[in-house]
């Protein structure tokens, strides 16, 4: 009877070992494959493998061994890459590749390490497409690198490996010293040249603005002088030790139109003077005066008698 009773002692601890080592736990990030002496299960014969979901999973011990797969998005970097542009233009480029599993079977069956593969596709595509791409685009167009890039590493992951590429991004651009300084000139007389667009658009507006104001002010020169006395004002309020004051508006006007009138003066012809003799003129004064007749009606001779008159009316 002892020997029964550690009999079944050693076969319930035994059994316990069993139980022990056939009870996996799977978390929720992951996914598990069983292998059985070796070979994957699937759930149909050259159908995909059979994936343990999440939670407890049993297997047979000693028989079957379980290998689980890590579902969560990877970001890994990708060193930087040397390489030559279309436009002959030498630059460093690195990137980072962001991809997950999406069928645990084939990465782990058909590809030894898929993590390293990855790392090794990218790479070799960063490459070609710097050889394709131009400065400018690598510079300005990122979006369309990165698109191409994915696409292109994607294509050769996702069907053989089961692993997807979601996103891939370059994060930098290294260029020579010189082209540096070259795009800094560029960037510096692109500036230059859009200040002195912005500051001739500026006087041009403003001329066209002042050419209005002196139309209006010259319709009025009491403007004009209020506008002289404004600018004094102005002038005065720099506190400068010595002010000219300019001659004002009328004075001006009044030398143009003096000027003027002696011009017109000088240009218009004489007109001939016609002098009277002198001896007629001294006849006239000698003449001797006639005396005054009263008529009858009490009247004056000179008015009485219309054929009188003064010898000085001739």
């Amino acid at each position: 009877m002892e020997a029964l009773v550690i009999l079944l002692a050693v076969l319930v601890f035994l059994l316990l070992i069993a139980l022990a080592t056939g009870v996996r736990v799977v978390q929720e990030w992951e996914r598990g494959l069983v292998f059985r002496f070796g070979q994957i299960q699937r759930q149909a014969p050259q159908g995909p493998a059979l994936v343990r979901t999440p939670g407890l999973t049993l297997i047979v011990p000693i028989v079957d061994r379980l290998q689980k797969v890590n579902m969560q998005t990877v970001a890994m970097g990708v060193p930087g890459q040397d390489g030559i542009t279309s436009d002959n233009v030498s630059v460093r480029v690195d990137a980072v590749v962001y991809f997950r599993v999406i069928d645990p079977g084939k990465a782990i069956v058909n590809v030894q390490n898929y993590v390293y593969a990855v790392s090794q596709v990218a790479q070799t595509s960063l490459r070609s497409v710097i050889g394709k791409a131009e400065m400018q685009d690598l510079l300005a167009e990122r979006d369309k690198i990165n698109t191409e890039l994915r696409a292109i590493i994607d294509e050769m992951t996702e069907g053989p490996w089961g692993v997807r590429i979601e996103r891939v991004e370059i994060k930098d651009v290294s260029l020579p010293e010189g082209m540096k300084r070259s795009m800094a000139r560029q960037a510096e007389a692109e500036r230059e040249r859009r200040a002195r667009i912005i500051t001739a658009d500026g006087e041009y507006q403003s001329s066209k603005r002042l050419a209005a104001a002196a139309h209006e002010l010259s319709k009025d020169p009491a403007s004009l002088q209020l506008r002289l006395l404004q600018t004094v004002t102005d002038v005065a309020a720099e506190k400068n030790s010595t002010l000219i004051m300019p001659l004002p508006v009328e004075l001006l006007r009044f030398f143009d139109k003096a000027s003027g009138a002696a011009e017109e003066a000088e240009a218009r012809p004489e007109k001939p003077v016609i002098e009277e003799p002198p001896a007629l003129e001294e006849a006239i004064e000698n003449l001797p005066s006639v005396p005054e007749v009263e008529g009858k009606s009490g009247v004056s001779g000179t008015e009485a008698d219309p054929a009188v008159h003064n010898p000085r009316e001739l």
